[in-house]
């Protein structure tokens, strides 16, 4: 097998190839255990011209500009490749190569850090708001509503709901290029009505303005090059300096977490050193050690997961949520994950309707208006809720600084293990200087 050419450039580009391209160029040599040796040579030529895969090309610091020109410059010389989403913020390219395309920009282009596959990415789904301690919270005898903060949903998009009234004050399709706000999946509209929804199954923002950016299919599902297109979005539309900046990105999804580089933590820390709190879903691969998802790895951002609260305020019976991730049993606890845990076991939030929920879930329907779903999904843009709370009550606050809060003042067990439990159960009033 070492004979094919595919297999030597991966020999002698690995240290430029993620795991799982490597992976997929030598899963193309699966169909040669069936085919006759003599046809070996004709078709590996027809794959390194004719197979097409996805991947993200990431640049050294620096010389984004310049290793996409060279990129480009290489492509004209193989047919059947093309660019696809600039990520600028990132130093990376998306593309769509054949394997002669892959070869020849390994070889001439001296500016490519590495090439990733660009892989599947999906939304995370398996009485909260009372329970987090974050109805009615008073400050020098003003009820903190959010008011003033902007909170951007990266998700499936949101569906002008009622509830929401006229505070949707942005919307960007990256899938469909749609421009009024929609969800055609219903898992977006959820995740908003968590965090911001003003009405009988209110968000503990319910004053806050929304930003919707579209980045997952009527299916839940997208590309890491969208999701992370949508994060550069964000970094982008606040250096405008528009009327209202995004402060706080909620992001319930995500993908196997990548081991070494991961480009979706190195987006969402971009956003992170720009000022923006990022709060990301934990996952729903629990009750297993080790499985957090990716962009919730990484170390700078907020990291949710999933209590079940039993639907009870009190906090006697509350227990983490037998779905949600846990984090590795190797690591020390101050670097483990999650940080928190919040609300993710039944929650009734907004329904999107003639979604793609709605219609596979009618048993889910609350009346007419509304949606009972489960994951650390929902318990994030809860915790990203109460992040507005503290931004209105210190609009200067740092993403760390409100981070710090938030994991210092949780409601504790004793006992706990920080890989399950994080700092321990998320309180609001307590968060809120």
């Amino acid at each position: 097998m070492f004979g094919y050419s595919m297999v030597q450039m991966v020999r002698t580009h690995a240290h430029k190839l993620d795991r799982h391209l490597r992976e997929e160029v030598l899963n193309l040599y699966k169909p040669f255990t069936w085919t006759p040796c003599f046809l070996h040579k004709h078709f590996e030529g027809f794959l390194k011209w004719g197979r097409k895969m996805s991947v993200i090309i990431e640049f050294e610091e620096g010389c984004f500009e310049k290793g996409c020109h060279q990129v480009s410059e290489v492509m004209k010389q193989h047919a059947r490749n093309s660019m696809k989403r600039s990520l600028s913020s990132v130093s990376c390219h998306s593309a769509d190569l054949t394997p002669n395309g892959l070869e020849g920009i390994l070889s001439s282009c001296h500016h490519v850090k590495k090439v990733y596959l660009n892989r599947e990415v999906k939304a995370l789904l398996d009485i909260a708001v009372p329970a987090a301690n974050a109805k009615n919270i008073k400050r020098n005898n003003t009820v903190l509503t959010g008011e003033g903060v902007t909170i951007a949903i990266i998700d499936t998009g949101i569906y002008p709901h009622k509830d929401l009234g006229d505070r949707i004050k942005g919307f960007v399709d990256l899938v469909n290029n749609e421009i009024d706000p929609y969800d055609d999946n219903g898992h977006g509209t959820h995740c908003a009505g968590d965090a911001a929804a003003n009405g009988p199954y209110a968000g503990p923002a319910p004053g806050a303005h929304l930003i919707g950016v579209k980045v997952l299919d009527k299916l839940g599902s997208g590309s890491l090059d969208t999701v992370m297109e949508g994060v550069d979005w964000c970094i982008n539309y606040n250096a405008g300096n528009p009327p209202e900046k995004i402060d706080i990105i909620s992001m319930s999804l995500g993908s196997t977490a990548q081991p070494g580089e991961d480009l979706m933590v190195k987006a969402v820390e971009k956003a992170w050193a720009a000022g923006i709190v990022v709060v990301v879903a934990a996952g729903n691969e629990g009750p297993n050690y080790g499985t957090i998802a990716s962009p919730g790895i990484s170390q700078k951002v907020i990291t949710v997961g999933a209590l079940d609260d039993k639907n009870t305020v009190g906090r006697g019976d509350d227990d983490v949520a037998s779905f949600s991730s846990r984090g590795a049993k190797d690591v020390k606890d101050e670097l483990n994950k999650p940080d928190i845990l919040a609300p993710g076991v039944n929650i009734i939030s907004l329904r999107s309707p003639n979604s793609y929920l709605d219609k596979l879930q009618k048993s889910a329907r609350v009346d007419n208006d509304y949606f009972v779903l489960s994951g650390t999904s929902m318990a994030t843009p809860i915790c990203a809720g109460i992040c507005a709370l503290i931004k209105q009550r210190v609009p200067g606050a740092t993403p760390q600084q409100v981070k710090d809060l938030l994991k210092n003042n949780t409601d504790l067990w004793k006992d706990r293990e920080n890989a399950i439990y994080g700092e321990g159960y998320i309180n609001a009033d307590r968060s809120i200087p």
